[in-house]
């Protein structure tokens, strides 16, 4: 099996917006469930275009068989002084495509567009019971900064701990 990782673009709205919606019903690791997308396919395409046009934000998709199985993204915290240094990393993917590398193609390819944009560090956050997930970002050489312990409330489990990560590339 062949995956092509790309620039996700206007053109692809509806196949971004439709691979959302699957993700966010397939695991309880996501910010959200599918029926709460803020986005429509109109929405989307503008939102895909302004990615495409930015110089420090990126929305990257994975490909398979002509097919969008996955998105990532880098996405600044602020325009201020403050923290215009700051990055915050998204990523899902289809299950049917989990355990095969995909995952940490797109964070790696993430990462390289971070620092080609002059970001000094990219921050996540991830469920703590989403151990595949914390393995790789550790492996890529995120690092945990804190933990909120009713980070997020799930429908099906209840509180769910959040674990916060960063990379930092100027230490």
């Amino acid at each position: 099996m062949e995956c092509v990782l790309r620039s996700a673009n206007a053109a692809d709205a509806k196949e971004v917006y439709d691979n959302f919606n699957l993700t966010h019903g397939q695991t309880d690791f996501l910010l959200s469930y599918p029926e709460e997308n803020s986005y429509d396919v109109e929405q989307e395409g503008k939102f895909l275009a302004e990615k495409e046009s930015s110089a420090d934000e990126v929305e990257l998709c994975a490909v398979v068989g002509g097919r969008i199985i996955g998105t990532a993204s880098i996405e600044t915290i602020g325009r201020k002084d403050k923290v215009k240094h700051r990055t915050e990393f998204g990523i899902s993917i289809d299950k049917e495509y989990w355990g095969l590398g995909i995952g940490r193609a797109l964070t790696e390819a993430c990462i390289e567009c971070a620092k080609k944009a002059g970001c000094l560090q990219i921050e996540l956050s991830v469920v703590a019971a989403n151990v595949t997930a914390i393995s790789l970002y550790e492996k890529v050489g995120f690092v945990e900064y804190g933990r909120n312990p009713r980070g997020f409330r799930s429908r099906t489990s209840g509180w769910q701990e959040i674990i916060l990560m960063r990379l930092p590339f100027d230490e």
